[in-house]
């Protein structure tokens, strides 16, 4: 998310891109952390954003987007949200159920799902493997999230790849089809999952700018002058 935050932020807006619990450091740190982690951290960082800033927008990309997401369900105020490839649709109960006999097998970490890119010579900056009671907990939170998506009344810029490795594209059809707000559907021709990384970033950079700054205008012909606020969210 670096590349949109800094795009963000060289385009004039006020920008908050936490680093997630257990992300960035080591594996270990990630193999204790759950969703209530995460979107608390998440809460958090919006909190302190919407303190300096009336008017916020939030990024995501995966499981950024589902962050995103939760959020908007629970904070009405939220301007908008961009989100690429978000993680709204519970995976199935059968992927579940391997996952958890893994686990009861002895495996705590699952084979990494990083670097999702079809951009050649470009790699993301993830861990080799996937704590399995971490991604289990993800997926409650994923299911919290479907569950509340109509609750979703701001506008939507819903970022789609066409071919994405990790998040199936029914995923944002879900949320196309359950959010009560607008929705802009983009669809990504040329990357993978990791969009933010991929052929693709230019366009995602250019066109949550442009998303923002016209809920910025929105805001503003409502209550007069404001901030042009955007925040990611990875």
């Amino acid at each position: 998310m670096r590349f949109l935050a800094e795009g963000l932020a060289a385009a004039g807006f006020a920008v908050e891109l936490p680093l997630l619990p257990g992300h960035g450091t080591s594996i270990d740190d990630l193999v204790p952390k759950r969703w209530a982690d995460w979107s608390a951290a998440a809460e958090d960082a919006l909190e302190e954003l919407a303190s300096r800033h009336g008017n916020v927008v939030v990024a995501g990309l995966s499981m950024g987007g589902t962050l995103a997401c939760w959020l908007a369900e629970r904070h009405g105020e939220i301007a908008g949200i961009a989100v690429v490839n978000p993680l709204v649709d519970p995976p199935a109960e059968s992927f579940r159920a391997i996952l958890e006999g893994a686990l009861a097998a002895g495996t705590v970490i699952a084979p990494g799902v990083g670097s999702d890119i079809a951009k050649p010579g470009v790699t993301e900056l993830s861990y080799d493997g996937a704590p399995i009671e971490a991604a289990l907990s993800l997926f409650e939170g994923v299911d919290a999230v479907a569950a509340g998506l109509a609750r979703i009344t701001c506008p939507v810029l819903l970022m789609t790849s066409r071919e994405d490795h990790v998040v199936p594209s029914s995923s944002g059809d879900r949320l196309a089809a359950a959010v009560t707000g607008d929705v802009e559907r983009v669809w990504l021709e040329h990357s993978y999952h990791v969009a933010t990384l991929d052929n693709d970033a230019q366009e995602i950079l250019e066109r949550v700018a442009a998303f923002a700054d016209g809920l910025n205008g929105q805001v503003s012909d409502r209550q007069g002058p404001g901030s042009r606020t955007a925040r990611g969210m990875a």
